[in-house]
This record gives structure tokens, sequence and C-alpha cells, in this order.
């Protein structure tokens, strides 16, 4: 009997809708408490998960619901990235 490999999903934290998580973007926050975009998903830190969409990220902003993952204030010029690095994503799609 073949068992059949259940494939990883996660939450986006903008839209609050589940997807396959090599569909979503990562943000991690290193040890070292630095945050960035993690398209391999293997960085070290603690992961959260958003929609490749811009809105998604400005939703989860608007709601603190980085601070509530990440347990702690994040600085407004990491979103300012963030949000650069997704709208580099988007373009090389």
């Amino acid at each position: 009997m073949a068992t059949v490999k259940k494939l990883p999903e996660r939450l986006c934290l903008g839209c609050q809708e589940r997807f396959l998580k090599k569909d979503l973007v990562r943000i991690v926050k290193s040890p070292e408490g630095e945050f960035s975009v993690d398209t391999t998903g293997k960085k070290a830190g603690r992961g959260a998960y958003i929609c490749k969409k811009v809105d998604c990220l400005r939703k989860a902003v608007k709601g603190h619901r980085f601070e509530r993952s990440f347990k702690g204030a994040i600085d407004k010029s990491v979103y300012e990235v963030l949000e650069q690095q997704l709208q580099d994503e988007g373009s090389n799609a």
C-alpha cells in the first residue's frame, strides 16, 4: 500500500488563507534579530508567511500580525525593505 505524502501548508498573515508552503514568501527573523525575505525556505530563524502580493504584506503590517508572530516590535524600515523585495520578486516572475 502506497502512502500519500502530505504537502506542507502555511497560513498567509495578510489574507489568513492556507496555501502550499512553496506558493508563499517566508519572512524570517534571524537569531541575530535581522529580518529578510527567505526565498529558499531554509534560512535559520523564526519564519512567517505571506502571499506574493504586496497587498497581503500591507494587511499584515496594518494588523500588527508580524509583531504578534515574531513576539516583538518591528522597525518601519524593515517593512519598507520587505515591500521592495516583494515588488522585485513580482517583477521577476
